[in-house]
């Protein structure tokens, strides 16, 4: 990707995305493969008089770690991780994997013992995002592994990232001010409702979201964004649902995924590939068998599944639920070690309905 298209990048996330102000400390994260965005976020961190602190990533070391640690170095919390998560006032991601199966091998019981290790720390990041005293945001970087599990060619998957990003667009900010005015107008509509009710291809699910407040994804956390989430009332879900595209965590994937619910719980669980990542993570903690999120996908310059759920969950016309932790800016209440996020499309065949109103026909909103 030319230089110029790196700096414009790096502006938009410093200025627009987290906005860094003088005096800020600025933990700058990401694969060493991003090294040119890399440069140029510092680069306007440093301009707008933040405090840069850059910390790359090697592709494979967690593998590293998790296959070969004991439980004490997996359960062991570095000082880098927790100045990310305690310290920093502002964090920006940037996801460039080399190998996006590098986990692949690794069993899913190590997992669970290094991420129940970090659920403190994810909760303690949350809070301090809710009360204003962090701000994140995370983008992606394209390399030819991510090309690679979106069958695309690099330089095809570079500009479909770039027009995710809405990089592509005069005035970027100006784009994704006007998608935020889009999804307020769905905010608006849906505030005060109770009951949703998905239908659709293996999925008959209801949920209620009342008393929970809409939060308006507008390109200021994830980059790109688009999607408008709150958390389900805990013991509302009732029902079955069908995953239509594989849902990835840590490198593996499960497809054909298939939850049923009852009373806000998941009672049984099923997949065609990936049971047994499943299973085991749905027994990390008694959160981890409830509903931390449902979202509706409002990026309409994303159409596509590339295994990537940065860009897969703002698919517009599909809605996605995340299992275990919740947001806390949602009123939700669920904690957890995890938050899986994954997709169901329903751009054929689909609806959601709110409070028994029709609100996404075939991928469309119809308020």
């Amino acid at each position: 990707m030319p230089n110029q298209q790196m700096q414009a990048w790096a502006k938009v996330l410093t200025g627009y995305a987290v906005e860094v102000k003088p005096g800020q400390t600025v933990a700058i994260v990401g694969g060493a493969a991003a090294e040119p965005l890399l440069r140029a976020i510092y680069r306007e961190v440093v301009v707008r008089g933040g405090r840069p602190v850059i910390i790359p990533v090697f592709t494979g070391l967690n593998a590293d770690l998790l296959i070969n640690g004991s439980d004490e170095q997996l359960q062991y919390l570095s000082p880098i991780e927790r100045f990310i998560r305690e310290e920093a006032d502002v964090t920006i991601q940037v996801i460039a994997e080399t190998n996006t199966k590098s986990l692949g091998g690794v069993n899913p019981a190590r997992q669970a013992v290094f991420q129940r290790a970090r659920t403190g720390l994810v909760k303690t990041f949350m809070e301090r995002e809710s009360t204003g005293k962090v701000t994140w945001t995370l983008t992606l970087y394209p390399t030819d592994a991510h090309a690679q599990d979106a069958e695309m060619s690099t330089a095809d998957y570079a500009d479909f990232v770039f027009r995710a990003c809405k990089l592509h667009e005069p005035d970027p900010v100006a784009a994704w001010k006007e998608q935020a005015v889009g999804q307020q107008r769905l905010i608006d509509w849906l505030t005060g409702k109770d009951q949703v009710h998905l239908i659709g291809p293996g999925t008959n699910l209801r949920f209620s979201t009342k008393g929970r407040k809409w939060i308006n994804a507008d390109g200021r956390k994830n980059f790109p964004d688009g999607e408008i989430f709150t958390a389900p009332v805990e013991d509302s879900a009732h029902g079955h649902i069908t995953y239509s595209f594989p849902a990835v965590y840590a490198g593996r994937e499960g497809t054909g995924i298939r939850l049923d619910f009852e009373h806000g719980k998941i009672v049984n669980a099923s997949a065609e590939k990936g049971e047994d990542l499943l299973l085991q993570q749905l027994d990390i903690d008694e959160g981890a068998r409830c509903l931390g999120e449902f979202a509706f996908g409002t990026n309409f310059d994303i159409s596509q599944f590339t295994k990537q759920i940065l860009f897969d969950e703002k698919i517009g016309g599909t809605v996605h639920l995340a299992l275990g932790e919740t947001y806390p800016a949602t009123g939700g209440t669920n904690s957890s070690a995890i938050h899986w996020d994954m997709i169901c499309d329903l751009r054929e065949n689909g609806r959601a309905e709110v409070d028994d109103q029709p609100f996404l026909v075939d991928g469309k909103f119809v308020v």
